[in-house]
């Protein structure tokens, strides 16, 4: 597959450059560039909103409000269930479609359009299981009736790194809920977001419900959407930078915020793991998405008596990885998303060579059209390098060797953030021990891959504020509403 090739139905940018998505209307107009960062040519221009145009988004979702929460449960949970089979039934369009607008290689964009769906079949079943709670007062003198009510209209950012799976695992707990929704995707990514409002439109989804628009001045538009107080929910994935300045705005208006923000995720190895399930692990935790992604292994901590194995094992691997345009066949490695990205991680890599890391592939930006960093391998990368305090975002992994497991320990924990950590180790009581005591949301044991629909994903620290998916990510949407019943 090439560029010249004819993109048909989904993946089709032109299609979905059509104007902003408000209240059930396309609303036209241009100025936003969205270009392919494997050849840095333009794929399409989207609408650019701005404030008023913000404002009719909320005044959209506010009309459709009260009958989307009058909707029974299992009539909302009909049409999340539509719309999990449409993007199941496109799914090569939309994975080309990603493909095209972010740069990841067609097999990572294949498998982000199978988690991104799945976040709509599994809310489709949760939003008929919204629970309550009955119980009597110590005392005896009332009854206690707990009722979980829809929060409200909920405003939603997501990154341009997982277009579909960030908008998927927001849309569908809040539409579950019975909230109406504005989503905000980012301007380098925005065209899955229009096709996933075309795919609503198509399941089922009524007008307002879903709002879709995009901005090149996010920061007055998403104020001038905050300030509303109809508005209720701010969900925002991004960086910590940019979600500490959200926390600030919502806070004028007591907005309740779900925050996903940044990672900056450890890899342990302990001398006793299985080498070749440690590696393979390594190639999905670094590797996913190539590197741009929160939950990618930041950094390598690798006990002395494996180590060698390890950097000799990764290099290889690395080395071994096909870099090219996402949507070509066989390439295992895109494109960054911008130049901005590529100039950030040469200089992460080269801080750390000037301090006594050493580059065992990779290392350097490569002269080719097209915004691409090869797959790099450090070993011996010095504690407190720059490289270790922030999320290179990037194909790069800088291994540094440990003694004890206590050492591993404080290795791992010496960071702002706390979203993601992996461990390896055929001692599971000990894998569990170290995972129990590494400051993070979530922990991979002996899996380099943990993201699950059904599972609760969110950090602590600096790492972000509640949880997306499994059982409690409907609760982000909703408010408990106690009754002191006498009877």
């Amino acid at each position: 597959m090439t560029l010249d090739t004819p993109h048909k139905g989904y993946a089709d940018p032109a299609l979905h450059a059509q104007g902003l998505y408000i209240g059930g209307e396309w609303r036209a107009g241009g100025g936003i560039p969205v270009t392919d960062p494997s050849t840095g040519e333009t794929l399409a221009e989207v609408a650019d909103a701005g404030e008023a145009e913000a404002a009719s988004a909320v005044e959209a979702a506010a009309a459709a409000a009260p009958g989307w929460r009058k909707t029974p449960p299992r009539q909302r949970s009909e049409i999340l269930r539509r719309w999990f089979t449409l993007m199941t039934e496109h799914a090569e369009e939309l994975a080309l479609l990603i493909s095209l607008e972010n740069g990841k290689a067609l097999p990572d964009a294949r498998g982000e359009v199978a988690y991104a769906a799945e976040f709509f079949r599994w809310y489709a079943e949760e939003a008929t299981r919204i629970g309550g709670e009955f119980r009597h007062t110590p005392s005896g003198a009332h009854n206690i009736l707990v009722d979980h009510e829809p929060i409200g209209i909920a405003v939603l950012i997501t990154p341009w790194n997982f277009p579909a799976a960030m908008a998927t695992r927001k849309i569908g707990p809040a539409l579950a809920a019975g909230c109406t929704v504005i989503l905000k995707p980012a301007s380098e990514t925005p065209l899955t977001a229009y096709a996933m409002a075309r795919l609503g439109e198509e399941a089922g989804v009524p007008p307002g419900v879903v709002n879709v628009l995009t901005t090149s001045n996010p920061g007055p538009v998403t104020s001038a959407m905050l300030a509303d107080p109809r508005v209720r929910k701010l969900s925002f994935t991004g960086s910590t930078g940019v979600g500490r300045t959200l926390l600030a705005e919502a806070a004028k208006t007591v907005v309740s915020c779900s925050m996903e923000l940044g990672g900056n995720a450890p890899f342990l190895v302990f001398d006793d793991a299985d080498l070749e399930a440690a590696l393979d692990g390594a190639m999905v935790a670094k590797m996913r998405n190539g590197g741009e992604a929160c939950t990618a292994a930041n950094r390598f901590y690798v006990q002395a008596g494996i180590h060698d194995a390890f950097v000799a094992g990764l290099t290889e691997r690395m080395a071994g990885l096909t870099l090219g345009a996402g949507y070509e066949d066989g390439v295992q490695c895109g494109p960054m998303i911008t130049d901005k990205a590529v100039e950030k991680i040469d200089r992460l890599v080269r801080d750390a060579v000037e301090q006594g890391a050493k580059a065992t592939t990779g290392g350097a930006p490569l002269d080719r059209a097209g915004h691409y960093y090869p797959p790099t391998v450090l070993q011996n990368v010095p504690a407190g390098l720059t490289i270790s305090r922030e999320e290179i975002f990037g194909p790069v992994a800088a291994i540094s060797r440990f003694e004890t497991e206590e050492e591993a320990v404080s290795l791992a924990n010496d960071t702002e953030y706390g979203l993601a950590a992996y461990v390896y180790s055929r001692d599971i009581m000990r894998a569990m021990r170290v995972g129990r005591a590494i400051e993070t949301g979530m922990v991979g044991i002996n899996r380099g891959l943990m993201s699950d629909p059904a599972a609760p994903f969110g950090g602590v620290k600096q790492s972000g504020l509640g949880r997306e998916g499994g059982v409690t990510g409907i609760l982000e949407f909703m408010e408990p509403k106690y009754f002191a019943v006498e009877f």
